[in-house]
């Protein structure tokens, strides 16, 4: 998959178009647009025809990281149809959302069915925070079961995702192989859930791909039925660009997943990926931080 991205990316280059940034995910070997789509606004609140030309306008712009999961409404219905025809040019992502592994397999394979694929690149445990650990790293868990299909090739990598309590992170890290983890990092949720300081330095020691998602606080009570005022927005904190940057310039991070509705939002979002700068950790910049956070407490659920 890394050929195709770089071989995209050189087209761009060559006919004059500004490429979107690639960086090596950790230890995979596997080069990634520093801009990912997250596909939940397009499986919950799009109709399939709207998704599905989002989808391919995203891979046009070089957006080929794509983010989905079970849970998504139609998000993988609607990105089999796209995978017909361009499978080869993404890196494909999902998740299962389950604790014991042959419900993960389950919803793996349906997955692929779904997704009309035989392998996706990478495979998440959906939500730790949300999980009982010890059954995820249990012998019959969600995560050797993973480790399974990744043997026997239905999945390329595998990993998990990471909303809250960083402690089932700091530990699913020490106790287990994983290729990549996507956490929930942004300017704001740094005073609460604390992952920048708790998972990424062990993340990296480890040489773990690392991909942010929430970089604008997330939708409100996770819902995407509808285009919304982020929550970092939504509680004080306008500057969107900003907070991408904030992101994009933490050690090690991959890329920046980021759920889209429509193509000015994937053209915004593109323009800010493409000249990423990274952001100067000032004092006023942590106390905006930290007033944003005060107001959006816990909402991703318990920090421990």
């Amino acid at each position: 998959m890394a050929t195709a991205i770089s071989s995209s990316t050189a087209n761009k280059a060559r006919s004059g178009i500004e490429p979107l940034p690639t960086r090596l995910l950790g230890s995979t070997g596997e080069l990634v647009p520093v801009l990912g789509l997250g596909t939940a606004p397009g499986g919950m609140g799009l109709s399939d025809k709207d998704a599905i030309q989002l989808y391919h306008s995203a891979i046009d712009a070089g957006v080929t990281y794509l983010d989905t999961a079970p849970g998504y409404g139609r998000a993988h219905k609607q990105l089999g149809v796209v995978m017909a025809e361009r499978r080869d040019e993404v890196f494909l992502v999902t998740k299962v959302p389950a604790d014991d592994g042959e419900k993960a397999l389950e919803m793996l394979h349906e997955g692929l069915s779904d997704l009309g694929v035989d392998q996706v690149d990478l495979t998440y445990v959906h939500s730790m925070g949300n999980r009982d650990i010890d059954q995820v790293l249990a012998e019959d868990g969600a995560m050797a079961a993973l480790h399974s299909a990744k043997a026997s090739g239905l999945t390329r990598f595998v990993g998990f995702t990471a909303h809250n309590a960083p402690w089932k992170s700091e530990r699913m890290l020490r106790e287990t192989d994983v290729d990549v983890v996507m956490l929930a990092m942004n300017l704001a949720d740094r005073f609460t859930y604390a992952f920048e300081d708790r998972v990424l330095p062990l993340a990296l020691e480890k040489n773990v791909g690392v991909v942010a998602m929430k970089v604008f606080g997330g939708a409100l009570d996770m819902k995407y039925e509808k285009p919304e005022r982020s929550a970092l927005e939504v509680h004080g904190y306008e500057d969107h660009r900003t907070a991408l940057n904030y992101a994009l310039g933490l050690p090690g991070v991959a890329s920046a997943v980021v759920g889209m509705f429509n193509e000015s939002e994937l053209r915004q979002n593109l323009d800010w990926a493409k000249h990423h700068v990274p952001v100067q950790d000032t004092p006023e910049l942590q106390k905006l931080g930290r007033e944003v956070a005060s107001k959006l407490g816990d909402h991703f659920g318990p920090v421990e």
